[in-house]
């Protein structure tokens, strides 16, 4: 899964990345409102942490502005400011969640994990291809009764190529799902991914699963 964060104090985002990825999520970030809402609006996200006080574009604007645009993508409000009139407007604006700083990390992310599971209640907890399954909970490959643990970087190539069973992903579509969004997109890397997770896969079911689309990219594929 994959969250943009608006933050323009750079230790704490960078602290708010860190702890996500250590949770199997690719992190965006963003230092000022402009910049975020761009993000926002250009690329596909699965939760928007958003600071209320940035420069250029404010959090209440940024919240209005995209569910006017019918982007309703969660959206977790992370502020100092703590007079209720403030959660109030920004709830009104259009956020799913409100959280003062400083806060306590244990419940920053049990609120974004809650914001997530919300997102995930139109979609299956368990993404399934055959003998394959992947728990988008443990983060585990299964196959023919066996759990297989997956790196971050597999796991969330797997769920995108899960979630979008049957259709070709392109390369660069799923680099800019799995890594930021500055990310090199030239480079070989998701193919060098693609070929761990096949040789994961191969270990344990004499099925072939991902496929190469030649000049395209991949499709995960249900026999």
């Amino acid at each position: 899964m994959k969250i943009l964060v608006v933050e323009d104090e750079r230790k704490v985002a960078a602290f708010i990345k860190k702890g996500l990825e250590e949770e199997y999520y690719t992190v965006d970030i963003a230092f000022n409102g402009k910049e975020g809402f761009d993000l926002a609006l250009e690329c596909e996200y699965d939760l928007i942490i958003l600071d209320l006080m940035l420069p250029f574009k404010d959090g209440i604007s940024i919240t209005r502005d995209l569910r006017a645009r019918n982007i309703v993508t969660p959206i977790l409000l992370l502020t100092a400011k703590d007079k209720i009139q403030d959660k109030v407007d920004g709830l009104d604006a259009g956020a799913d969640d409100y959280m003062t700083k400083p806060f306590a990390f244990e419940e920053f992310i049990a609120r974004a994990r809650a914001l997530l599971r919300r997102r995930e209640s139109l979609k299956t907890l368990v993404l399934k291809a055959g003998e394959l399954s992947l728990d988008t909970q443990t983060h585990k490959m299964n196959i023919n009764n066996t759990d297989i643990d997956l790196t971050p970087k597999e796991y969330a190539i797997l769920e995108y190529l899960l979630r979008n069973k049957n259709k070709v992903v392109s390369r660069t579509k799923l680099t800019q799902h799995v890594y930021e969004y500055n990310f090199n997109t030239d480079t070989n890397v998701i193919d060098v991914y693609i070929n761990k997770l096949r040789g994961k896969i191969e270990q344990h079911s004499s099925v072939e699963y991902i496929y190469t689309v030649r000049g395209v990219g991949y499709v995960l594929k249900e026999e």
